[in-house]
């Protein structure tokens, strides 16, 4: 079956970094799109970031510049560094993959002084 499992969040400091891993398993991860999204209590989830199959990816404005998406096929794991981190990035944040559409646990991420 497919699984997602996460590492690598945590508190951070206001314009601290942090790096999220995500490793797939039970699936061609090389053939699929990956993407992370974030949810925080009493707002809908939205997505933060997104890599195809071919590397292409997409930012949404609120971290265009700051986030990067990068996904190693070798060992089926996509990652997310945040960098310039914003109180209003705290959340707890997912990867995801469209077969059959597929979520990882989820891990939080504050960001605070």
């Amino acid at each position: 079956q497919v699984q997602l499992v996460e590492s690598g969040g945590g508190l951070v400091q206001p314009g601290g970094s942090l790096r999220l891993s995500c490793a797939a398993s039970g699936f061609t991860f090389s053939r699929y799109a990956m993407g992370w999204y974030r949810q925080a209590p009493g707002k809908e989830r939205e997505l933060v970031a997104s890599i195809t199959n071919t590397g292409n990816t997409y930012y949404p404005d609120a971290v265009k510049g700051r986030f990067t998406i990068s996904r190693d096929n070798a060992k089926a794991t996509v990652y997310l560094q945040m960098n310039s981190l914003k109180p209003e990035d705290t959340a707890v944040y997912y990867c995801r993959t469209p077969l059959y559409d597929s979520w990882s646990q989820g891990t939080q991420v504050t960001v605070s002084s």
